[in-house]
C-alpha cells in the first residue's frame, strides 16, 4: 500500500506502449503528476503509433519503443537511459513487452499491478503494487498508480493541441452544422474472431436516417486495414457525396483533429472513442462484446448503448455475476443485439441536449 506520507518525486518513469485507448487512459496519470508535483520530470516509455498522437505533450520527454523489433528497442532505451536513476517506475501496461523494457530501467520502486490484473509474470518484474481493487474502470485502475505514490488522482483531461492537424479538421467541418463523426470499425488486433465492429449494413441503415437530418454533417475516419477499407468501398457506393468518407485517408493525428471539432462521436470500442473521451466530446459508444463498465468511454455512461449483458446470456448462458468482470464474447454476432433504433434514439437525445 501506498507510504504515509509524500516523498519528493524528482524522477518518475511510466510504462505505457500500446494500444492507443489506453494511453489515452494514461495520459489522465500524467496530467494528475503535472498538476500535483509539477517539478517532477517525466519520463513516457510509448509506441511508435501512439507517439504519434502524444508527441507535443509539454513537460514529457518520450522514449519510443518499437515492440516489433523488442530486444533492439530495449538495448536503445537502456542506453539512453544509462546513468538516469529514477524515484518511481509506474509500470502500467502487464505485457511481456513492458517487462522486458522495465529490466533496462533503474528505478527505487517499481509499481505494476495487483495480481489479479497482472500479466505475463508482470509481479516478478516489480517491487511494489497497487491494491487490488475488483471491478474497476481502466482508467480508474490507472489512477491507482497515482494514489499509490501520494498524489491527487481526477479523471481529467486536457483536449490535445494538434497542428497543423486542427487547421486542417476546420477545412472538412462547416461550423454552421452538427458533426456526426462516426469510426466505425473497432481494433483488428485480436482477429476476425474478435471483431468488435457493427456490421455494414446496421451502419447503413443508421446513415440513411441521418443524412435526412438537418443541419448535421457525417464524416467517417477510420484507418487502412481490409475490413476498413471495405467498409469504406460500400459507403462510398451506397452514400457518394451524401457523406465525407475519410476513411483511410488521414493520420492518427487528423482524424484527432476531426474528432476535437465534431460535436458528437459514433463508434464501437475503439481507439477513436477514447480520444473523443480525452477531447471531451460525447461519444455514442457500441458494447455488447466486451463490458463498458471497464472499457468503455469514461465520461458518456449517458450515451452507450450496452448490450453486454444480453449478450453474455444469448451466447455464453452466463449472467455479468457468473464471469471475470473482463470477460469478452467472442461472437462478432452478438453486434447484432445493438439496433438501429438504438443508436438513432441516442443521436437524437444527444442532438437535443447539446442544442
Amino acid at each position: 500500500m501506498a507510504t504515509n506520507k509524500k516523498q519528493p518525486l524528482n524522477q518518475i518513469c511510466l510504462i505505457r506502449l500500446s494500444a492507443l485507448g489506453d494511453c489515452c487512459h494514461a495520459l489522465a496519470v500524467i496530467e494528475n503528476i503535472q498538476r500535483s508535483s509539477p517539478k517532477t520530470k517525466i519520463t513516457w516509455i510509448i509506441g511508435k503509433t501512439e507517439h504519434q498522437l502524444f508527441k507535443d505533450i509539454k513537460g514529457v520527454e518520450f522514449i519510443v519503443a518499437d515492440k516489433k523489433k523488442l530486444f533492439e528497442s530495449f538495448f536503445k532505451i537502456k542506453k539512453e537511459l544509462r546513468g538516469k536513476y529514477f524515484d518511481v517506475l509506474l509500470n502500467m501496461h502487464a505485457s511481456f513487452s513492458a517487462n522486458l523494457i522495465s529490466l533496462a530501467i533503474k528505478a527505487k520502486k517499481k509499481i505494476g499491478f495487483d495480481k489479479d490484473r497482472a500479466r505475463d509474470l508482470q509481479n516478478l518484474f516489480c517491487n511494489e503494487y497497487i491494491p487490488p481493487i475488483k471491478n474497476q474502470h481502466v482508467v480508474d485502475g490507472m489512477l491507482e498508480f497515482v494514489k499509490y505514490i501520494n498524489l491527487d488522482s481526477n479523471a481529467k483531461w486536457t483536449p490535445l493541441i494538434l497542428e497543423p492537424e486542427e487547421g486542417f479538421a476546420k477545412e472538412y467541418i462547416h461550423s454552421n452544422k452538427i458533426t456526426c463523426l462516426i469510426s466505425p470499425c473497432s481494433s483488428q488486433r485480436y482477429g476476425d474472431q474478435y471483431n468488435r465492429s457493427w456490421s455494414i449494413n446496421n451502419f447503413a441503415a443508421l446513415i440513411k436516417y441521418l443524412i435526412k437530418l438537418e443541419n448535421l454533417q457525417i464524416i467517417m475516419t477510420g484507418g487502412n486495414s481490409p475490413p476498413e477499407k471495405a467498409y469504406s468501398k460500400e459507403f462510398d457506393a451506397l452514400f457518394g457525396n451524401n457523406i465525407l468518407n475519410l476513411i483511410g485517408k488521414t493520420s492518427i493525428r487528423e482524424m484527432a483533429a476531426l474528432i476535437k471539432h465534431s460535436n458528437l462521436i459514433i463508434s464501437p470500442d475503439s481507439g477513436p472513442a477514447h480520444i473523443a473521451t480525452i477531447m471531451g466530446k460525447p461519444v455514442i459508444g457500441l458494447y455488447a462484446m466486451s463490458n463498458p463498465k471497464r472499457s468503455g468511454p469514461y465520461n458518456s455512461d449517458e450515451w452507450l448503448i450496452n448490450k453486454y449483458d444480453q449478450a453474455l446470456k444469448v451466447f455464453m448462458n452466463k449472467s455479468p455475476k457468473e464471469v471475470k468482470f473482463g470477460q469478452k464474447i467472442k461472437q462478432p454476432e452478438a453486434m447484432d443485439l445493438i439496433e438501429t433504433r438504438d443508436v438513432i434514439e441516442k443521436v437524437e437525445r444527444l442532438i437535443k441536449h447539446q442544442s
